[in-house]
C-alpha cells in the first residue's frame, strides 16, 4: 500500500493567495481591456448618429432639389418650406391651326392646352394625372406666387394623342414663360417642410398653405437632434438658390455634426 505520509495538498492559505493573485491579475487586465471596449462602443454610437444625420440630410437634399422655382421660403432657421414638383414639360405657345385652342392662352382665362410630347412617354412616377397642379412661371412675388394660387391650376383630365391635351380649371396665368415651360405639382404632396422641434427632425407634407411653417408633426426623419440650422441663401439670384443644412445629433455623451448644401434651380 502507498505511504500516505508522502501525499500532500493545498492548504487554505495557499488557496487564498492564489485567489488574491488571480484577482490582481484580472484587475490589471481589465484596466487594459476597458479602453478598447469603451472605444468600440463609442465608435458604434458615433457611427449610428452619423448614419442617421447623413440619411436625413440626403433625403432633405433630394426633396429640396425638386422644389418649384422660387417656392423655397423659411420663417426661422428651424424650418424650411417649399412646393415640390414631380415633372416639367413645355406647353404649346402657338396653335397648331389658328383658333384650335391648342396653345396656352395668357390673354384670357383658358381651360386646356397641348403639351409638347406625350404624357405616356414619361416615367410612371412623373406622369401628369387628374388632381395634380400645373404651375407656370412662378416668381414667388405678389401677383406671381404659387402659395396664393396665382400661378397654378388644377388638372381635370389628361388625354394622349399626337400631343397630350391637358384640361385644367379655368385660369389666366399672369405671365408667360420665356421658354414655354410648366411644372407639375403632385396632388398628394402640394407642399413640404422640414422642421426641427423638441429634438426631432420632421418632414411634413400636403398640408394647407399658410404664412408660416408647421410647429411639429409629420414623419420623423431623425431623433436625438441637439441643434439644427437651415439657411436659405441666394433667393434673389435669377438662376439658382442655395440651401445650407447643419445637423447636430447627440446621444450618451457622443455628438456628431454634419453640414450639407443643396442647389436649387430658380429659373421658372
Amino acid at each position: 500500500m502507498a505511504d500516505t505520509r508522502r501525499q500532500r495538498g493545498f492548504t487554505l492559505i495557499e488557496m487564498v493567495m492564489v485567489i488574491v493573485i488571480l484577482g490582481v491579475i484580472g484587475a490589471v487586465v481589465a484596466v487594459f481591456i476597458k479602453r478598447p471596449v469603451d472605444a468600440y462602443f463609442d465608435t458604434v454610437r458615433r457611427s449610428a448618429l452619423t448614419d442617421a444625420a447623413d440619411t436625413a440630410l440626403r433625403r432633405m437634399s433630394r426633396d429640396i432639389r425638386t422644389a418649384l422655382p422660387n417656392s423655397l421660403r423659411q420663417t426661422s432657421n428651424q424650418c424650411i418650406e417649399f412646393i415640390p414638383t414631380k415633372a416639367g414639360a413645355r406647353y404649346r405657345a402657338e396653335d397648331l391651326v389658328a383658333g384650335d385652342d391648342s396653345s396656352l392662352n395668357f390673354a384670357a382665362a383658358d381651360t386646356s392646352f397641348n403639351m409638347l410630347g406625350r404624357n405616356t412617354d414619361l416615367p410612371a412616377s412623373q406622369r401628369i394625372a387628374a388632381g395634380d397642379l400645373i404651375a407656370v412661371y412662378n416668381l414667388g412675388i405678389a401677383g406671381s406666387d404659387a402659395y396664393t394660387g396665382n400661378t397654378t391650376s388644377v388638372v381635370s383630365t389628361v388625354v394622349d394623342g399626337t400631343e397630350t391635351v391637358i384640361t385644367i380649371a379655368s385660369k389666366q396665368f399672369p405671365l408667360a414663360s420665356g421658354s414655354s415651360r410648366f411644372h407639375v405639382i403632385p396632388s398628394d404632396q402640394k407642399i413640404v417642410s422640414f422642421v426641427c422641434s423638441g429634438g426631432v427632425l420632421y418632414r411634413n407634407a400636403n398640408y394647407a398653405f399658410g404664412s408660416s411653417c408647421p410647429s411639429s408633426g409629420g414623419a420623423v426623419l431623425a431623433n436625438n437632434i441637439s441643434s439644427c440650422d437651415f439657411v436659405l441663401a441666394g433667393v434673389d439670384l435669377q438662376r439658382n438658390a442655395l440651401v445650407q443644412m447643419n445637423l447636430r445629433l447627440s446621444r450618451d455623451g457622443e455628438t456628431v455634426s454634419l453640414y450639407h448644401e443643396a442647389h436649387v434651380d430658380n429659373t421658372p
